[in-house]
């Protein structure tokens, strides 16, 4: 059955708008060979290249396999010869980034941040969720409580910046955004006036700007897109999404229709921005470059059928693919219209059964549970599943991938999976 929702009649107008030219940012060089933040190079799940296995199990095709100290859902990520990410022990009390060697998974160093309070988070997040970022000169980790930590590539502190405390319903779990010359993180919290975003100077760690939220509840990254001749950092929060100035941090624009809780990172195709939110949805396609409230002008269309709770979206094509992880179903829409092409079931239906954000490979999404199974799906307007990969671990953060290998962390070991 074909459905789709337009949010209301002023989005029509909004629909048949002329579309400007939007473009997720991305740092070109060698950042474009690596996997060198949360969701890749393209921040959106992309990956170039072929030679990527598309089959696997917990032997099949498997390089090698080191168990990961500490606990945490910190995806990898990789440049160079060298894999980073985060970890916790004690509870939280004590942070680390952790480097191993691509080659063989052999540990290399391994730094702790300053000491701190732990947070309190839910147990499905636990204290390391949030991506590390480099740009081949420096490793920056945003470690709640712990702060904002940056390192050299052999894992020597550069500089340490105290952001916090944070009082964050379910803990922290944002990742850092490199835009320029600066890293942007957002943390919505309890503490009256403790939300914020802000930017640090990715040489000093010294503070650029900061702006205050009204929002108590999240648990995002920000992206960086260029709208037509200007940049903006695009936050989606709490009921919801923001448009800032990257160099100011004013506010440019923003669009209600979100839920309370936000995880999901938006992404970027056909002249719009998209954010999912809540346990159900909606999802939102939004029009940038606006000033104000831009809801009633700039919401093209919205849509709770699918939506994911905790991974995010990938659009490609244009075709948006998600997961509803509540319900184990995934769903692909036209991502300029919002119809639904299609809907499938991934595995047994199961509350809050993704975390892993889905990846394109080589004309393939791979959506991948918390069991460790990854659903291999033929790109298209059609729901074709190709096969099922099991690796038999609880899988909580999203994979890496680099010259034809998937670097995978799971609850007890990181994997490298290739020919």
């Amino acid at each position: 059955m074909r459905i789709f929702t337009l949010l209301t009649a002023l989005a029509l107008t909004a629909a048949s708008a002329p579309t400007m030219s939007v473009e997720m940012i991305v740092r070109d060089g060698d950042a474009m060979k690596y996997w060198p933040n949360w969701r890749g190079p393209s921040y959106q799940g992309y990956v170039h290249g072929t030679g990527y296995p598309d089959t696997w199990s917990e032997s099949q095709n498997v390089l090698w396999k080191v168990p990961v100290p500490g606990t945490g859902n910190s995806s990898p990520i990789v440049w160079g010869e060298r894999i980073y990410m985060a970890t916790s022990y004690d509870e939280g009390r004590r942070k680390a980034i952790v480097a191993f060697n691509r080659k063989d998974g052999k540990k290399v160093w391994e730094t702790f941040a300053p000491d701190a309070p732990p947070e309190t988070p839910h147990a499905k997040n636990g204290h390391a969720s949030g991506t590390p970022a480099t740009d081949g000169r420096r490793i920056y980790a945003y470690l709640g409580n712990h702060g904002l930590l940056a390192l050299d590539m052999d894992g020597k502190q550069v500089w340490h910046q105290t952001v916090g405390p944070f009082n964050a319903f379910h803990g922290t779990a944002g990742s850092p955004l490199l835009y320029k010359d600066r890293v942007i993180f957002y943390q919505d919290q309890r503490a009256p006036g403790g939300s914020f975003v802000g930017a640090f100077d990715a040489a000093t760690g010294k503070p650029l700007w900061r702006t205050e939220r009204k929002e108590t509840v999240g648990w995002g990254t920000p992206i960086a897109i260029r709208a037509g001749d200007r940049d903006e950092i695009i936050v989606s929060s709490m009921r919801r999404v923001y448009a800032y100035d990257p160099d100011t941090g004013r506010e440019l624009w923003t669009a209600g229709g979100n839920l309370v809780e936000v995880i999901p990172t938006p992404v970027v195709a056909d002249g719009m921005v998209f954010a999912s939110s809540g346990r159900a949805g909606p999802t939102l396609a939004i029009r940038p470059g606006g000033s104000g409230d831009v809801t009633d002008t700039h919401v093209v269309w919205s849509a709770a059928k699918g939506s994911p709770f905790i991974p995010s979206t990938l659009v490609h094509d244009g075709i948006l693919y998600m997961v509803n992880d509540m319900q184990s179903i995934a769903t692909a829409y036209d991502s300029k219209s919002g119809e639904v092409l299609w809907q499938g079931r991934l595995g047994e239906a199961a509350r809050e059964s993704f975390s892993v954000s889905p990846v394109l490979v080589d004309g393939k999404v791979f959506f991948t549970n918390d069991q460790g199974e990854t659903f291999v799906l033929k790109t298209g307007r059609e729901f074709n599943l190709l096969h099922v990969n099991k690796l038999n671990a609880r899988t909580l953060a999203s994979p890496a991938l680099v010259d034809g290998t998937w670097y995978w962390r799971t609850d007890r070991e990181l994997i490298a999976i290739g020919q």
